[in-house]
Order: structure tokens, then sequence, then C-alpha cells
């Protein structure tokens, strides 16, 4: 008989290395090996000689960059969503694109099982569950993390290492690793060891070295630069004139943010699974494309829609960073989202600094803002009658004079 075949999301790392050797070891099972290219830049070199030396039988690395700008990143900035008021949702994103891609393999090659190496503790392993779920319900999902066998088999990272060592693989971890990253196309995360100390300063002079994608603010350059960034329904579509691909633009934004050290975050958040968690981020293009677009919208969209759109924007982050990004009521948010942006359409103008994105102009061929009207001079048009306020300010005023009444009488 054939053996199974389970599909292994594999970064290369120690988790990962140890899982595809344990798999293949526990199940008697074919690992075929899946690297998601996301933006991780170097992190992919050696990966399919190593996983091919580690035992995978086959190796996917599938480039996804463009399919996750336009696909997942762009909608949600359309979306305006942001978590907790601060977290741009980087790594929660590319979750829902990897488990896809690993469907689709799994579905190409016959197997079924995929598998993951996210802890049982993270949001990453209901992510990517949720999302197997959604699309592939037949599918079973391995979690070593969650499995007692693999635990008391490994209790710590010094096991991890003794048995890569035993197996033979090579992997560039040690028992001493100060924190994990996590990195993509719109950011690069940081967690764990030393950051679990939330008085931890992470921005100090000693801890410059830790970033990656940014200088920190203090070093950037002490003069600003401008930046016009063109929108099209929503999306961004080219900067400084030249026409771009959401890759593209992603990986422009990030060059220039980076350098002048704009994006970075450091939270503690509320994950899913129950428990406060500090995760320090870099998002450079992100944050610029972020501020850009609202402000975009700031002149072209009608202003119920706008507060209408706003008022989900908290439940709309929640289901991507809990997950539910394939489940129905997303699509029913976009489906709306998308509406709301057909005339988001103009050219923003900003001003990067030291860590600042600075508004520095905004136009547009159907801007909503007409300044004839909001002029505090004489109104040519005379679309708007002072004198009519009055009775406007009389009816809106009328139950707060009758609440009032009430509390008074007594």
């Amino acid at each position: 008989m054939a053996k199974e075949k389970i599909v292994l999301a594999y970064s290369g790392g120690l988790d990962t290395s140890v899982i595809l050797a344990w798999l293949k070891e526990t199940y008697d099972a074919e690992v075929i090996a899946f690297t998601a290219d996301v933006g991780q830049q170097d992190e992919l070199e050696g990966l399919e000689e190593k996983a091919i030396k580690t035992g995978a039988s086959k190796v996917y690395i599938d480039d996804l960059r463009d399919e996750f700008a336009k696909d997942f990143i762009y909608p949600m900035f359309q979306a305006g969503a942001l978590y907790e008021g601060q977290y741009l949702l980087g790594t929660s994103i590319a979750r829902p694109l990897i488990a896809k891609r690993m469907v689709e393999i799994a579905r190409a090659e016959g197997a079924t099982a995929i598998a993951h190496g996210a802890t049982g503790k993270g949001n990453d392993q209901v992510r990517f569950e949720l999302a197997a779920a959604a699309l592939a319900p037949e599918i079973k999902v391995i979690a070593p993390w969650r499995d007692p066998q693999f635990r008391e088999q490994f209790p710590g990272r010094a096991e991890m290492i003794a048995y890569a060592e035993k197996q033979g693989i090579e992997v560039k971890a040690t028992a001493a690793k100060p924190y994990s990253t996590d990195r993509n196309l719109l950011h690069i995360s940081y967690e764990s060891g030393m950051l679990e100390d939330p008085w931890f300063d992470a921005s100090s002079e000693e801890n410059k070295g830790m970033y990656v994608l940014s200088v920190s603010p203090e070093d950037a350059p002490d003069q600003p630069e401008y930046l016009e960034l063109s929108f099209e329904q929503g999306n961004c579509t080219g900067l400084n004139g030249e026409s771009m691909t959401p890759l593209q633009v992603m990986e422009k934004l990030n060059e220039l943010g980076g350098k002048h050290g704009i994006g970075r975050v450091d939270m503690v958040e509320n994950r899913f699974v129950g428990m406060k968690s500090r995760g320090v981020y870099e998002t450079p293009g992100g944050t610029i494309l972020f501020h850009a677009h609202r402000v975009m919208e700031s002149l072209t969209m009608d202003r119920d829609v706008m507060h209408l759109r706003d008022s989900l924007i908290s439940k709309y982050a929640t289901l991507v960073y809990n997950g539910f990004w394939f489940a129905p009521e997303r699509l029913c948010l976009q489906a709306l989202v998308t509406e709301s942006q057909k005339n988001v359409t103009g050219t923003v103008k900003v001003k990067l600094y030291k860590g600042n994105v600075i508004t520095a102009g905004v136009q547009s061929p159907v801007s909503l803002y007409n300044p004839d009207i909001a002029t505090m001079e004489a109104d040519p048009t005379q679309a708007y009658n002072q004198d009519d306020a009055t009775g406007f300010i009389q009816l809106n005023a009328l139950r707060l004079k009758v609440s009032a009444g009430v509390q008074q009488s007594k």
C-alpha cells in the first residue's frame, strides 16, 4: 500500500525541521514540505536541499508575493483594519494564504493531512486550521505541539536541538535564542525571549541590532522625503507618477519607510486563545499605505458610508486576527468595503520624516470637498444657508432639553 501523504508548512527552522523528521517517523508517512514565499527574502535560501536532506519526499517553494499583496494586503487595507488600535495584522493576514496553498497542494498530491508547527498557545494554530476547515473540511490537520507524545519527547528547545543533531539536521538555533521572528512582505514580528518582559525597552540604543526592516527614528535622515501615492478605487496603483503592481508598491514603500524609521510598534495584545502577549513589529510600507489610504478616503468618501465602514473596523480586524478570513461574515464585510471604495481615487502627498508619516496634500477628480461651500467667506454657490442651522440645532437639541427637564424635576 502507498504511504499516507502529509503536507507540512515548512520554514526550515528548528521546529519545522524536527517536526518533518518526527512526522515521517511517527506516522510512517511521506512528508511533502511546503514553503510559501510571502516576502521572507534570504530566509528561503537553501530550503529545498535542506528539506530533502531532512526527509521530505518532495518540496514546494511557491512565490505567493503577488497574490499576497493583491488579494490579501490590499483588501484588508481597504477595510482600514487595525487590531486593538495598533497592529496592522502582518502575521495574521499571511496565514490564510499559506493555508489556502497547502490545501491546494494536498489535493493535487492526494495527501490526506496537512501539518503545521504552530504552538498550542498561539494564534497561528487557529488561523491555519480555521482556514483549512473552510476550504477543505475533508483534510485532516496534524498539530504536533498539541500531541502529548510530541511534547513528552520535546519538552524544550534543548531536546529539539539534541534530536536535530542526532538526526543530522542542520539548524542555526541555539538553546539561548533571545527572541523569535516572523517576516513577510507586510512586516516582521518579534516575540518571546527577552521581549516577554513588558518593561524591557526594545527601542533602546543597545537593542538596535534586533531590527531588520527599519533604522531607528533617531538615525533616520535629517531631511524629509516627499512621496506621492496614486489611488484607484481604494487601491494604490503607483508612486510618484509611476504605475506599479501591488507587490512593487509594497516593496518600494518598505524601502522608503525603513529608510525613515517608520512603522515600529511595541504592544501587548490579546490573543484569541485568551492570554496577553507582547509583540514588537516593523511595518514600514504598511504604515505609509495605511495613512495615505485614510487621507484619500477623507476627501472622496461619503460621510455616512465612512462612519458605517469605520464602525465595522474592529469587527473586521478581529476576524482577520482570529483566523476567520474565509468565513462568510468576513466575505460579507468585504463586499461592503469594496462598495465603499468605488470613489476612493486620486493622489495623496506625504512627507516621511524620522518615524512620521505627515500629510502634505491630497487631490482627486472625484473630490467631495467643495471649497466654495466650506469657505468661511461668502458662499458664491449659496448651497448652504447659515440660517438653516438654527432649526437644525433646535431639532437636535429637543431630546436633550426634555432629558434635562426630567433630571431637574427630580
